[in-house]
């Protein structure tokens, strides 16, 4: 069992590896220019989402004026997500605010109503503000999806961070591979600030 897990982790990463097709993104680019008419969806309640009428925030009102710290990930309950990329920030929330952060943001290809359930299970609700990209469009528009089929989860994220002010990128972080935890975490980005 343990070799036929190891064969396929390494399978994948040399797909990702050799597919991988960098961000067009970059430290400077404005994404609300890279994403112009994209809106993303505040995890919620299935109750919260009738009432609000399936409301969506637009790109551009989650960044204008304000300093973000936003972090995106393969997929609510998978194993590195859930053990350790969303912990490393809920854990330095208290120092992302003393550097002036206004929030922090963490973004995944799933919708709103399982990221929300999630970030409860997670108990970092409170710290972070979780956004649904249901169909991906926010992703595709930043060139951040790669095809996870491979591991049953189909288009999904790259692991990866950036501290946006006003729009406009500053620090970019991108892992090469899903599985990997190198320089998207809390703590990395926090002495990138």
């Amino acid at each position: 069992m343990a070799s036929a897990m190891l064969k396929r982790t390494t399978m994948m990463k040399s797909m990702v590896q050799s597919l991988r097709s960098y961000a067009s993104i970059s430290v400077g680019t404005d994404l609300t220019v890279a994403a112009p008419n994209v809106s993303l969806q505040k995890a919620r309640s299935w109750d919260e989402g009738v009432s609000s009428k399936f409301s969506t925030t637009p790109v551009k009102d989650i960044f204008k004026g304000k300093k973000v710290v936003i972090f995106g990930l393969p997929g609510a309950y998978t194993g590195v997500c859930s053990m350790q990329h969303v912990p490393s920030y809920k854990n330095n929330i208290d120092k992302f605010k003393a550097k002036g952060i206004d929030s922090v943001i963490c973004v995944a290809v799933n919708d709103p109503y399982v990221l929300n359930g999630w970030a409860e299970k997670l108990q970092a609700k409170e710290a972070i503000e979780f956004y649904g990209d249901f169909d991906g469009s926010f992703h595709k528009s930043l060139d951040l999806t790669i095809d996870l089929s491979a591991a049953l989860l189909g288009p999904r994220s790259h692991r990866w961070s950036a501290y946006v002010v006003d729009g406009n990128i500053k620090v970019l972080n991108v892992e090469e591979a899903p599985s990997d935890f190198k320089i998207s975490g809390g703590d990395v980005i926090l002495g990138q600030i």
